[in-house]
């Protein structure tokens, strides 16, 4: 370090000057620099009183703010309910209208099916993704691991045609509305295991549109006998009515390996601490959503590509 105070412009020094060559030079910042810094100190006050700032001891409470002229004390809830009242006011013409209408009303109504089906997208991903997946394409689940497509679904796709209940706009508001649970016997206590496996197999096969091979007629005759044909029909086709399923297509519920469709056959579902479990929560009951949200989800579930027109107005 050198004592030497001035550069060799003359420019006073710090003193610090390193290899005789550079020096730390005492000149003052440019005057739009010291400007600058003075307007953001005064902006720093400014801010500070019309805003809630740092926590200051004031009678016990804060220093809340003085707000913008007019305005009053600036709070972010204040400034969320602004924002909700402008939203809500775009809103209220399609809202209030459609309170007294019905899901099928609100489908032949274009412009009020669109704002359904966006804001239902929201009731959806927040009330039944968790369980039947982003858009309804349905949580597979085996085993607590996700799996493959055939081996069931934890929750039903919504997105395709294959439905328990029926797809028509009034029962799938039906199904929100009151939520669904389904119950199958368990048949360990009245089929053999011999039975079971027979029966198993004959409806793997009929899945595959193999139900009626020699080799699976015992199997048949054991669904022909039993209670089974009473809940799937004769055919195996299922009955929407009582939301048994169709065991001749692919569509798995649960598991649709063997020693699945075994396991479902064996201990039922909701009838105990083994069946299969199948329930879908009442929406209506304690609240949970309101008859307006109830609606737009049936709409927006019809409309992601499975539901099915009514027939009787299919027909006019």
């Amino acid at each position: 370090m050198s004592d030497n105070h001035k550069s060799a412009g003359g420019v006073p020094t710090t003193g610090h000057v390193w290899d005789d060559d550079l020096a730390d030079l005492v000149n003052q910042p440019p005057k739009w620099w010291m400007l600058g810094l003075t307007a953001s100190a005064i902006w720093v006050v400014v801010y500070w009183l019309m805003y809630p700032a740092v926590p200051v001891a004031l009678n016990g409470n804060y220093f809340k703010g003085v707000g913008l002229p007019g305005s009053g004390q600036w709070t972010a809830i204040k400034e969320l309910e602004a924002d909700q009242k402008e939203v809500d006011a775009v809103r209220s013409k399609y809202e209030n209208k459609l309170k007294d209408m019905t899901p099928a009303a609100i489908l032949a109504d274009s412009e009020l099916t669109e704002y359904v089906t966006r804001s239902g997208k929201v009731l959806f991903s927040d009330n039944c993704a968790a369980c039947h997946g982003q858009n309804g394409a349905g949580t597979i689940q085996k085993g607590g691991k996700f799996a493959m497509r055939e081996q069931g679904y934890m929750a039903p796709m919504l997105n395709d045609d294959d439905w328990l209940f029926g797809g028509t706009i009034d029962k799938i508001h039906e199904t929100v509305s009151g939520g669904r649970q389904g119950v199958m016997t368990a048949h360990k206590d009245t089929l053999s295991g011999q039975q079971i496996d027979d029966v198993a197999k004959w409806v793997l096969a009929s899945s595959e549109g193999n139900g009626n091979a020699p080799e699976f007629a015992a199997g048949k005759k054991v669904f022909a006998s039993s209670d089974c044909a009473s809940c799937h029909g004769a055919d195996g086709k299922g009955m929407q009515a009582m939301g048994s399923a169709n065991l001749t297509d692919k569509i798995w519920r649960f598991d649709g390996s063997l020693e699945g469709i075994k396991q479902t056959i064996t201990y039922g579902v909701n009838v105990g601490p083994d069946a299969r479990n199948a329930v879908m929560p009442n929406f209506t009951e304690a609240g949970k959503l309101t008859p307006a949200e109830i609606k737009k989800l049936a709409v927006y579930v019809y409309k992601l590509g499975g539901g099915k027109a009514d027939a009787a107005v299919a027909a006019k």
